[in-house]
């Protein structure tokens, strides 16, 4: 008796086993450019690359907001994500994600302050009694960093600036700018340079007046409980990315190259974060 009920157990573990394998991997990324059926669509490729690096069928999804991705992992929802900083020190002190792998640029970020090209806004003083926009409340290089930038530059948004507003994304933030509906705003310098270098943003109607110090951005996390040899695989998947090679999957990631990420480069943003209570 004790043989055959081993033995079941054996055939129940095995199937529950291979049931999991044959779920598709979900892998979310913040909204950083939208959360269009378009901009789901435009990583097809990601998609397909993934799933053949992985051995696995691999879902892409981008949820509605930068909040919503660190909520699907904590529910396991997703099994890897792609983070902003501050949504990864997020992720990581309320469910414990575990940092997998991010592009050479994101170990020194920036974030872009940019205005209207004929603007008489030439530094951060100068956006006193203006009409400012940030990205998203969550976002690392459209909210966070530009807001200690304005604090390190003694400006307080409440009082200094005429309104402040959040557009929910890099590019309505240059959208917003360009089309003048607000007098400066800031954004993600990789965003920013796609958008000049695609054609989606005029360069002779907006430009940049000042340049953030660096900062640890972003990164691509598993869910605790995801299969440690599955984590390994996604790592390398990105590592051995290379230009001329691999040149459209790069385009999406608006990246050059990728390296293993450490959660002990995120301590000074986790720093700012707690300054500025958004942590």
């Amino acid at each position: 008796m004790r043989i055959r009920i081993s033995a079941f157990a054996a055939i129940v573990v095995f199937s529950i086993g291979l049931a999991a394998q044959s779920q598709p991997l979900r892998v979310g990324m913040i909204p950083d450019v939208g959360a269009t059926q378009a901009s789901v669509l435009e990583k097809a490729p990601l998609k397909a690359y993934l799933t053949k690096q992985l051995g696995r069928e691999v879902e892409v999804v981008i949820p509605t907001s930068y909040n919503a991705t660190v909520e699907a992992m904590g529910n396991g929802s997703l099994d890897f994500a792609y983070f902003g900083g501050l949504t990864y020190v997020k992720a990581h002190a309320m469910y414990g994600v575990i940092p997998l792998v991010q592009r050479t640029s994101d170990l020194e970020f920036h974030s872009l302050f940019i205005a209207g090209a004929n603007s008489p806004i030439r530094s951060l003083a100068d956006l006193k009694g203006r009409n400012f926009v940030f990205g998203d409340s969550n976002s690392t290089s459209g909210h966070l960093m530009p807001y200690y930038e304005l604090k390190q530059a003694h400006i307080d948004v409440d009082k200094d600036l005429k309104t402040f507003r959040y557009s929910g994304s890099h590019p309505a933030t240059a959208k917003a700018v360009e089309s003048g509906a607000a007098d400066a705003g800031a954004l993600d310098e990789s965003v920013f340079n796609a958008m000049i270098a695609e054609g989606k943003l005029d360069k002779a109607r907006v430009r940049v007046f000042y340049t953030s110090r660096p900062f640890v951005d972003y990164v691509w996390a598993a869910r605790p409980g995801v299969d440690p040899a599955i984590q390994e695989k996604f790592v390398q998947a990105f590592i051995r990315l290379k230009e001329g090679q691999d040149d459209e999957i790069l385009r999406i990631l608006r990246g050059k190259a990728f390296v293993r990420a450490n959660d002990e480069t995120y301590s000074v943003l986790r720093a700012v974060a707690q300054e500025l209570k958004l942590l």
